[in-house]
């Protein structure tokens, strides 16, 4: 089975599909960019599912999506994003998306989204639909160094490197980081990343 996963934060691209390769037996083809990912489509194509990043270079939200179902060969194009909110989830389903998957879904419930639109279904995750949506304030109130510290997160740097970076200790890092994941209401330092990424707040 070929997918493509095409979204610019390095991190959560490699992670989706070496998760996919690793432990679903899928070839995962990766692009950083809408231009990259259309051009792999055109030429290395058709995929069994196209997965693409709402908010990546290039994409211009549903803009990005409908040309990239025009190239698809019929086969299922899908949307993936860390902040998008169910109007959002909504519209791409109405242009024809095969399904809308938030980053912040677990690793295996991805991979039986995956298989489940590669079927030819469309899956969009019942509790995301029905939640209630909210501004999470705490995003705008990150102080300046844990704001240094998310930056580092997002480049994909170590805790060591983040302290060499501000010359700082490694456990005060560590402790930004569960500082700040707490007020981001992330998980983990991957999704605060990511959730920093599609915020804009790096």
């Amino acid at each position: 089975m070929r997918i493509l996963i095409a979204d610019d934060h390095d991190l959560v691209r490699e992670m989706m599909a070496g998760y996919l390769e690793r432990d679903c037996g899928m070839k995962a083809t990766q692009s950083a960019s809408f231009d990259a990912a259309m051009t792999q489509i055109t030429t290395n194509g058709p995929f069994e599912l196209v997965l693409l990043d709402y908010r990546m270079p290039g994409m211009k939200g549903l803009e990005g999506l409908k040309a990239a179902l025009e190239v698809s060969g019929g086969n299922p194009v899908a949307l993936i994003s860390g902040t998008a909110d169910k109007s959002v989830a909504e519209e791409a389903l109405a242009a024809g998306a095969a399904g809308f998957l938030p980053k912040t879904m677990s690793a295996r419930s991805m991979a039986n989204a995956v298989k489940f639109m590669v079927m030819g279904e469309t899956y969009v995750p019942v509790d995301f639909m029905t939640a209630k949506e909210a501004v999470n304030p705490a995003m705008s109130q990150l102080t300046p160094r844990e704001r240094q510290v998310l930056e580092g997160i997002s480049k994909g740097k170590s805790n060591k490197e983040i302290a060499l970076d501000h010359d700082i200790q490694e456990v005060t890092v560590k402790l930004h980081v569960k500082t700040l994941c707490r007020k981001m209401g992330a998980k983990n330092r991957t999704q605060a990343a990511m959730l920093a990424r599609d915020q804009e707040m790096v």
